[in-house]
């Protein structure tokens, strides 16, 4: 007979999606077990950009410091060139990610954090000791065979790679979290939307001291341009895994007009044309393959199974959104997991995980894939082209730099795609701006309409479906952000005169079973708003309030104090968790969000 394990939740696959899961479901005590068919986490760089809004996560882990540590800095990662090879000459130059003077307030003043470039290899072993130091179960070397569901569990056979057993997995609830390949989204039939294999690429993960090329122009990116060759990255780019050592190079190409010989032969006479100097000692540490999708799940829940990371959104690497939208994934479905299946709510809380992930999802697809155009118009605006031959394409780079008219109009034009560009390397409105719309919000208050591009810039608000602001306050010798204030629980946060909310959050804790935290900020309080910050940041009066969920949106607020704010927090904590619905208070006008 196979053997049959009971859990509550199964997790499929164990990288930055399956293993940030893993953790926050291990942090909430929720009994989980995650698969992965490969035998430990990633052996190769892969995705590397690590925003904000991941970091905010990793900080809520306890990890912020060992992904910084083990990452390269922000200051590191912000000078994107473009040039004819490593050797060669420099063609463009471009900040990005913030580190810009006109962009450097905008980062500094939107979180406690601030970016780090880490490749997955890294990441994802820091992600498992964290998971497994909290009591995760995580199977490696343990391959999804089968899955369905019915009303009330998911079955998943399961086979261990080593000995070939198998068995059986029976949970209340499934997470897809196993990549582009998804077993869960093909067997379990999730609905995709999109075109798949619009383009290829190889990556090649090499080591070469480039110190003297790259040391005083530091940066994540590294782009090549050379004669003969314009598809989307032209003749290949640069990746830091290690600054200046360690890279990956990849090369994109379009199989229908052209076949790339993958040898490591062929690859290390590619990277030596890219360098440019022969002196130069080169090792080849790993070759991959790879395709460009613009595809999105049409859903992210199916009955009792969720997906999440590359299962759900399958896109370029433009921008650096992969692994980031797939640790918020993780970040919005586990603490709603942990709620239901511990009974402190309905089953329907869970519907709110595909209202507000997927829209994410798809805007994330759409923002890359339009990136990935805007880098190829780069190319030809230097006058590089396919086929054309060599003397043609150096004469023509040669003539950007030249005193003509036309040399004049050709750099305005490669400064006007740059420009444009700022929409892959400083889009802080798409890495930060998320605003969920949902069940698991309550609010009648619209969102205030943007001052600035919604993509390139965030904008703050408290206006429920958001993130909480962030802010600095004074708690006794420490500096803490109001992200911190926030600790796994629903929180509710008032000001001076805002005691009998406090109150109220209590009582209802008491009721419902759940844990609200009550944190007061204002001046001279227990979290000081010592600068002010909050104060402006908060969009709500003194005795106001707001409720935050544990993965950092609001809930729900009230700009002042209600006539009765114990019937107000029962009629809200009510319909978020679906345990009933109360008479909301007067003058607060409660109800659920679209």
């Amino acid at each position: 007979m196979t053997t049959t394990i009971d859990t509550d939740v199964l997790v499929v696959g164990a990288g930055p999606c399956g293993l940030t899961a893993s953790a926050l479901l291990a942090r909430y005590g929720v009994d989980a077990i995650t698969v992965s068919r490969f035998p430990s986490t990633a052996h190769t760089p892969r995705a590397h950009i690590t925003n904000q809004r991941a970091m905010e996560i990793f900080r809520d882990l306890g990890i912020e410091s060992e992904v910084r540590a083990a990452g390269i800095s922000n200051e590191q990662m912000g000078e994107n060139v473009w040039a004819t090879s490593f050797a060669g000459t420099e063609l463009a130059r471009a900040r990005s990610w913030g580190t810009g003077t006109d962009r450097r307030s905008d980062y500094d003043g939107a979180s406690p954090t601030s970016m780090t470039n880490i490749g997955q290899h890294k990441l994802e072993p820091i992600l498992r000791a964290a998971a497994e130091k909290r009591g995760a179960d995580i199977r490696f070397n343990t391959e999804l065979v089968e899955i369905r569901q019915d009303d009330d569990h998911v079955y998943a056979t399961v086979r261990d790679r080593e000995t070939a057993d198998t068995y059986q997995i029976r949970a209340k609830y499934a997470f897809g979290a196993d990549g582009g390949r998804s077993t869960v989204v093909e067997q379990i039939g999730f609905h995709m939307d999109g075109e798949t294999g619009l383009g290829f690429a190889v990556n090649v993960w090499l080591e070469a001291d480039l110190t003297k090329y790259r040391a005083h122009r530091p940066g994540a990116l590294f782009f090549t341009l050379q004669p003969g060759r314009d598809f989307w990255l032209g003749s290949g780019t640069y990746v830091t895994v290690e600054p200046w050592n360690e890279f990956v190079l990849i090369v994109m190409y379009d199989p229908a007009v052209e076949q790339i010989d993958v040898s490591e032969e062929a690859m290390l006479a590619r990277a030596r044309k890219t360098i440019g100097d022969d002196d130069v000692e080169i090792t080849i540490k790993n070759i991959s393959q790879w395709q460009i999708n613009h595809v999105v799940a049409k859903e992210y829940r199916k009955g009792r199974v969720f997906i999440g990371g590359d299962a759900a959104h399958r896109h370029p690497p433009a921008n650096g959104l992969g692994s980031n939208t797939s640790v918020q994934d993780a970040n919005n479905i586990a603490w709603k997991l942990a709620m239901v299946v511990s009974g402190q709510a309905d089953d329907s809380l869970l519907d709110s995980y595909s209202q507000e992930r997927q829209p994410v999802g798809r805007q994330v697809v759409d923002r890359a894939m339009a990136s990935v155009e805007l880098l190829g118009k780069l190319t030809p605006a230097f006058g590089i082209t396919a086929g054309q031959d060599e003397q043609q394409g150096w004469e023509t780079i040669h003539e950007y730099f030249g005193d003509s008219p036309d040399s004049e109009r050709k750099r305005e034009a490669v400064q006007a795609v740059l420009d444009a560009n700022d929409y892959q390397f400083n889009c802080h409105g798409v890495e930060l701006g998320q605003r969920y719309a949902s069940g698991g919000i309550v609010s009648t208050d619209p969102m205030p309409p943007y001052t600035r591009d919604p993509e390139l810039y965030y904008h703050p608000t408290s206006t429920p479906g958001a993130v909480l602001p962030h802010a600095w306050l004074q708690h006794g010798d420490d500096r803490v952000s109001t992200l911190d204030l926030v600790d796994g629980n629903f929180t509710v946060i008032t000001g001076i005169g805002g005691d009998d909310w406090l109150s109220a959050a209590s009582e209802v804790a008491g009721e419902l079973g759940i844990v609200i935290d009550g944190r007061k900020v204002g001046p001279r309080e227990e979290y000081d708003d010592v600068f002010g910050e909050w104060k402006k940041a908060s969009e709500i009066h003194d005795a106001g309030v707001l409720i935050v969920r544990p993965d950092r949106h609001v809930a729900w607020r009230a700009t002042s104090m209600s006539d009765d704010p114990l019937g107000a927090l029962r009629s809200v904590m009510a319909s978020l968790t679906g345990r009933g619905v109360v008479e909301a208070g007067a003058g607060t006008e409660a109800k659920v969000g679209a």
